[in-house]
């Protein structure tokens, strides 16, 4: 193995370590940082390449989300996970639910673009429970009468659902349930 091998083994072998033992997901400038000098970005995204390859037919993978890279267990494995004594996550409410399904694939919208599509006035804490989760957050306001507050997704959301970009959503069409304006009841 020639030295030029040698360092761009090192180097995914580094960034390995670094994203395994990682609790957030890295973006690629964090991972530059890890080498003295900075490596370029483009050598780092080919050797995250490199290791997702190498990974590939494991049960953890390495994915790109919104906020960086992490590793995450293989969708086909799931089945045996689920059989792990784990406490339960949080539930909520479809009031909840639908209302995240609307911020996701209509935002920005103002609680009264919610309340119009789902019917119902939308409650505080249902807002304050995404917002305190850290999956929405106020994007801004609209540009009319009394300045009401713009919602949308945050990074946090693609990442818990491990999405790259609001792109990656299933696209509305393809959903079979949901109510008549076409958004996905969740549960």
């Amino acid at each position: 193995m020639n030295g030029e091998e040698d360092a761009v083994g090192r180097c995914i072998l580094v960034l390995e370590a670094a994203l395994l033992c990682s609790s957030q997901p890295l973006s690629v400038s964090q991972l530059r940082r890890l080498f003295d000098p900075e490596l370029p970005a483009s050598r780092i995204h080919q050797a995250l390449m490199d290791l997702q390859a190498q990974w590939k037919e494991r049960g953890v993978s390495l994915v790109q989300v919104a906020s960086g890279w992490r590793f995450q267990s293989a969708p086909w494995v799931q089945a045996w996970l689920d059989r792990l004594e784990r406490e339960p996550g949080p539930r909520y409410s479809r009031a909840v639910m639908e209302t995240l399904a609307i911020i996701a694939w209509r935002q920005p919208v103002t609680r009264g673009d919610i309340e119009e599509i789902r019917g119902v006035t939308v409650s505080s804490p249902i807002l304050k429970t995404l917002e305190e989760r850290g999956w929405i957050e106020a994007v801004g306001q609209r540009e009319t009468p009394g300045r009401p507050t713009l919602f949308g997704t945050t990074r946090s959301f693609l990442d818990h659902l491990g999405l790259h970009t609001l792109c990656d959503l299933p696209a509305l069409d393809g959903l079979t349930e949901g109510n008549e304006d076409g958004i996905p009841a969740l549960t």
